[in-house]
């Protein structure tokens, strides 16, 4: 490739480009790093920020070129760092990184401070020799501020809109990421997922979301929910691409104590688990109860895809229903354990920030407090829309609750040894599958969220992994297909996964 290629060009290269494919290109010196942070950047122009202006990617990072040059020069004199060497990728703007971009959940109360390190996904990233191109929109505070919160929303970056049909929502909370994954805004992104936020926008916009092992991936320098159920994973095109860009996010790191658990269980290749004939002979259990029956079109494709499944050679256990289901479904334990956390891991976070650059209209927020003190000052920019009550609800409790520990214990026992653990040890299963949730919504005069229902919940409760890939589109609208199972089992479901996508090709590239 010359260097005179146009910005169009460029942009038209990288389009639907694997991880691989790029890495490919470049190590045979068909293409630059500089050249495809040009095409990247060339489509967040003129797809992202105007076009159908799909408001996904909030900053782009003002040192781009002169990191692409950097790795370009590095390449030159000693080959590539790993298979990331060189490859454009986007972090979900709430994690941190010690540069010139800013890290700010969507929040105007976080303009006036910094962090003083990346985030240890960050830095892993940029170890890999990756480059970190810019930040992703998401629903402000990670869709946690109030129970009216619109997806996709936030105060610094607007509304960001579905990658399909950008009248519809992109869902949350990682909604930048996964229209920016589906729309070539990078290579691959990244986000976090407290109970949803991965696999939803991935599954309403047709991208793979993988929600790792609670303790898998660091959350350290990552603005927080709970401590008990935060992941940090990737969104791609690809099953590929998320193994590939999880390798690179896994270990032990001192900052988060959860991580001491994945010694002996992390991999720093899970691209070694693709194998497209991985559904020959597996034994997949259908869940039905609860977690279908929501969305008839949803349903109607489940079926389709069950049927592709057994053609593939896998056997299916129909139904394999979680037998604490309804309990789940029933109990109010997942928002109260939330409620609790929230206020202690934010004010551990933001602890750890330092003052920016700026002229600060208020005090640095260091507390809970803090940040709705400033929401009711800056009602007009951050309330325009829904309050804060899930803030003002956390405020008022107290971590050293007596029931706080018997609820998260409870939450863990009911999704864990009771619910996907029993399941699979009834009927001697690899993994568990379900469709992943309904189609996006309209965006209206409200924009009202309007979930219907999803499998995303047993898999948060119990810090277990859960991975969606594109399973159909319902009025060209995507839906996706989740494969779920115990911990530590991401090399078991990137397998499955794998297998399903090669051998179904479902994924239709968005158009506008």
């Amino acid at each position: 490739m010359t260097a005179e290629l146009s910005p169009a060009a460029l942009a038209d290269y990288v389009a639907e480009k694997s991880i691989a494919e790029l890495q490919a290109a470049l190590v045979a010196g068909q293409v630059t790093t500089r050249q495809l942070v040009l095409g990247y950047l060339q489509r967040i122009l003129t797809i992202d920020w105007a076009g159908p202006e799909l408001r996904s990617v909030i900053e782009v990072n003002p040192d781009a070129l002169v990191l692409a040059d950097a790795l370009d020069a590095e390449r030159a004199a000693q080959g590539p760092r790993s298979p990331l060497h060189g490859i454009p990728i986007l972090l979900k703007d709430n994690i941190d990184t010690a540069d010139r971009m800013l890290t700010t959940a969507g929040s105007l109360a976080l303009l006036d401070s910094r962090p003083t390190q990346d985030a240890t996904v960050a830095r892993q990233l940029r170890a890999a020799g990756a480059l970190i191109l810019g930040k992703t929109n998401l629903s402000e505070w990670a869709n946690f501020r109030s129970s009216q919160s619109i997806s996709g929303w936030s105060a610094r970056g607007g509304q960001t809109r579905n990658a399909y049909k950008p009248n519809y929502n992109p869902s949350g909370s990682s909604s930048g990421s996964g229209v920016a994954a589906a729309a070539s805004l990078a290579a691959a992104t990244v986000g976090t997922e407290t109970d949803g936020s991965i696999v939803s926008p991935a599954n309403v916009n047709g991208v793979v979301g993988l929600k790792p092992t609670l303790g898998l991936t660091s959350r350290a320098g990552v603005i927080p929910i709970a401590h008990s159920q935060d992941t940090v994973g990737p969104l791609t095109r690809t099953v590929a691409d998320a193994a590939l860009l999880l390798g690179a996010m896994t270990g032990v790191d001192v900052r988060d104590e959860a991580t001491a658990a994945s010694a002996g269980h992390f991999h720093r290749d899970y691209s070694q688990f693709l194998d497209r004939h991985a559904l020959r002979e597996a034994r997949i259990g259908v869940l039905r109860a609860v977690y279908t029956g929501y969305h008839a079109e949803t349903d109607q494709l489940f079926e389709v895809a069950l049927d592709a499944l057994r053609q593939a050679g896998a056997t299916l256990i129909d139904p394999a229903d979680l037998p604490t289901a309804e309990k789940i479904k029933a109990r109010d334990g997942e928002m109260k354990v939330l409620l609790y956390e929230i206020k202690y891991d934010m004010a551990a976070y933001l602890a750890t920030r330092a003052l920016g650059d700026q002229q600060p209209g208020l005090p640095v927020p260091r507390t809970l407090a803090d940040l709705i003190a400033f929401n009711t000052a800056y009602a007009d920019r951050e309330l325009p829309l829904f309050g804060q009550e899930l803030f003002e609800l956390a405020e008022g409790l107290d971590l050293r609750a007596a029931d706080y520990q018997a609820i998260v214990a409870t939450n863990r026992r009911l999704a864990g040894p009771e619910g996907i653990d029993a399941a699979l040890a009834q009927h001697n299963l690899a993994a568990l599958v379900a469709p992943t949730g309904a189609p996006a919504w309209a965006i209206g005069p409200k924009q009202l969220d309007k979930f219907l229902g999803s499998c995303s919940t047993p898999p948060a409760l119990a810090g277990y992994p859960h991975i969606t890939v594109p399973m159909g589109y319902v009025e060209g609208l995507p839906v996706g297909l989740s494969f779920l199972g115990g911990a530590w089992s991401e090399p078991t479901l990137i397998r499955l996964a794998y297998a399903y996508e090669q051998a179904t090709q479902i994924r239709q590239i968005p158009t506008w």
